[in-house]
């Protein structure tokens, strides 16, 4: 008997994609999907990829009845305010927004500038990186989504501070490029096309929220990121600039990448010496669940350079949240998320 999912928040882009895979999940079923805005409408009409399948109107949120597993699929600061409700409408949870993913109110105040509204959730959310969370998330109920800029940099990160190859009293520099879905369904000025077309523009180069989640998780605090927007829909490239220990080399990095991503379904290393694709590259994964991880390394200074490239919609945010329900539920965790992304495109 398949599972009941219903999503909260069903107009955005990251709606769209978790429809997409429930659609294809063998063990889920599409409850309801709740659209303030759009209630009684039909589905296709904004997720137009959706088309022919035999998908439900959207609702209004007082029509939202008991299921399986809730996807919030709100902007901040919206889940935290009625948190207690969801819970009574689900025993499963994952909010796909910034709400529950720091874990003090303390740095939740200093990054968002608020208190928060219900400071008593704020430890029963686990982090939804599977990549280090997985025993946790198959323990919980509450689950937070990743933010996508910090997920391609813990990715790229991860297996030098495992390996404790990082010089952690020198500066870690992650200059992210992102892709326009990252702002969203609603356009504002800055992504009107005509003014985002052709731009290459740094938006935020300090103060990003993400930084907060690396540090964090990683347990790093010289830590910053820097971030431009580039001519591409899905995506997010990080290429993070930090020092490793002296005397480290290829060799080393090598068996630090690889130990740490072996046995990981969705994690890739893409370093080659020859062809178009030695590197990666976002468009390459666009649509699947995969990170493609990279590193080169100056033997002169020392200085590091590790890449990651994701799709922020699926790897940053929904196909995470997929792999989370995935394990939360004892299915296989690759379920429903073998698509492997196109090419040409």
């Amino acid at each position: 008997m398949s599972l009941r999912i219903s999503i909260v928040g069903g107009s955005g882009y990251t709606a769209g994609e978790m429809l997409r895979l429930i659609i294809n999940h063998p063990e889920l079923e599409i409850g309801q999907v709740v659209s303030r805005s759009n209630a009684g409408q039909p589905m296709w009409r904004l997720h137009p990829h959706l088309r022919g399948h035999n998908l439900p109107s959207f609702v209004e949120i007082d029509s939202l009845k008991e299921t399986d597993i809730l996807i919030l699929a709100q902007p901040h600061g919206i889940a935290q305010k009625k948190i207690a409700y969801y819970s009574e409408i689900s025993p499963k949870i994952i909010d796909l927004s910034s709400d529950f993913r720091l874990n003090t109110l303390t740095n939740y105040k200093k990054w968002y500038g608020d208190a928060h509204l219900a400071p008593d959730w704020l430890p029963r959310f686990v982090y939804g990186l599977p990549e280090i969370y997985r025993e946790e998330i198959s323990d919980s109920q509450y689950v937070s989504g990743v933010g996508c800029n910090a997920t391609a940099s813990i990715l790229a990160l991860l297996p030098l501070i495992k390996h404790d190859l990082l010089i952690t009293d020198r500066p870690i520099i992650a200059e992210i490029k992102t892709g326009s879905s990252e702002g969203g369904s609603k356009a504002n000025p800055g992504s009107h096309h005509p003014v985002r077309s052709g731009s290459v523009r740094s938006y935020a180069s300090v103060g990003h929220r993400h930084t907060a989640e690396i540090q964090q998780v990683l347990g790093v605090e010289d830590l910053h990121i820097s971030l431009t927007a580039i001519e591409m829909v899905r995506g997010a490239l990080a290429t993070v600039h930090a020092f490793v220990n002296p005397n480290t080399n290829l060799k080393d990095l090598w068996k630090a990448y690889r130990s740490t991503y072996k046995n990981e379904p969705f994690v890739r290393i893409v370093r080659d010496s020859r062809g178009n694709y030695r590197r990666p590259e976002p468009k390459i994964i666009s649509g699947s669940n995969f990170a493609d991880v990279s590193f080169d390394l100056d033997p002169q200074t020392g200085r590091i350079v590790s890449i990651c490239a994701i799709d922020n919609l699926m790897k940053g945010s929904v196909g995470t949240a997929m792999q989370c329900v995935n394990i939360m539920c004892g299915f296989e965790e690759t379920t429903g998320l073998e698509f492997t992304g196109l090419h040409p495109i």
